[in-house]
C-alpha cells in the first residue's frame, strides 16, 4: 500500500492510546502491589498479568492496523466495543476522569474502524480479486459468462417445459 488513509492512522493511534491506558493500569496495580497497598495478593497479582498482558495484545492489534493488516480490524473493533461498558462502569463509579476519556476513544476508534477508507485499505486484496473475478465473469464478447449452477438451471427449466408441452390438453 503506498500511502496510509488518515482513518487507518487515526484508529491506529486511538487503539494504542487503549493498549497504553491497559498496560499502565496493570503496571500502576503492579507498583501498588508491590509497595504493599493492595490487600489480596492473589488478586492483584492476577489483574496485573490480565491487565498487561491485555495491553500488549491491544498494542499488538494497534500495529496490525498500523501496517493495514487483515486481521487486525476485528480485534480492534472488538476490544472497543468491550471498552464502552467498562467506561460507562468507570463514570458510574465516580472514576469520571478514566471513564470519560476511555469512552470517547472508544466512539471515535469505533467510528475510524467501520468508516469506508479503513475497509477500502485493510481488505484492499480481497475488493480487487473480487473486482478482477466479476470481469472475467464476461466473455471476449462481452456476454455474461453462465455459470454451471446456471447451466444446469436452464436445463432443467428446458426439461420442465417439455413434458409440460408433450401433457395432452384437458377439453
Amino acid at each position: 500500500m503506498s500511502q496510509r488513509p488518515r482513518a487507518l492512522a487515526a484508529a491506529a493511534v486511538l487503539q494504542s492510546f487503549t493498549g497504553l491506558a491497559a498496560l499502565g493500569f496493570g503496571l500502576s496495580i503492579a507498583f501498588e502491589t508491590l509497595l504493599g497497598h493492595r490487600a489480596n495478593l492473589g488478586t492483584a497479582v492476577s489483574v496485573t498479568v490480565l491487565t498487561v498482558g491485555g495491553g500488549l495484545a491491544i498494542l499488538w492489534i494497534a500495529k496490525g492496523l498500523w501496517t493495514a493488516q487483515r486481521w487486525s480490524r476485528s480485534p480492534a473493533v472488538l476490544t472497543q466495543l468491550f471498552a464502552l461498558p467498562v467506561s460507562v462502569s468507570l463514570i458510574q463509579s465516580d472514576q469520571p476522569w478514566w471513564g470519560y476519556p476511555l469512552i470517547t476513544v472508544a466512539v471515535l476508534a469505533l467510528l475510524t474502524l467501520l468508516s469506508p477508507p479503513v475497509t477500502e485499505a485493510v481488505y484492499a486484496d480481497d475488493l480487487a480479486e473480487a473486482g478482477q473475478a466479476a470481469a472475467e465473469t464476461e466473455t471476449a464478447a462481452g456476454e455474461p459468462r453462465v455459470t454451471r449452477v446456471e447451466q444446469k438451471q436452464g436445463e432443467q427449466a428446458e426439461q420442465v417445459e417439455r413434458k409440460n408441452r408433450n401433457k395432452p390438453k384437458a377439453v
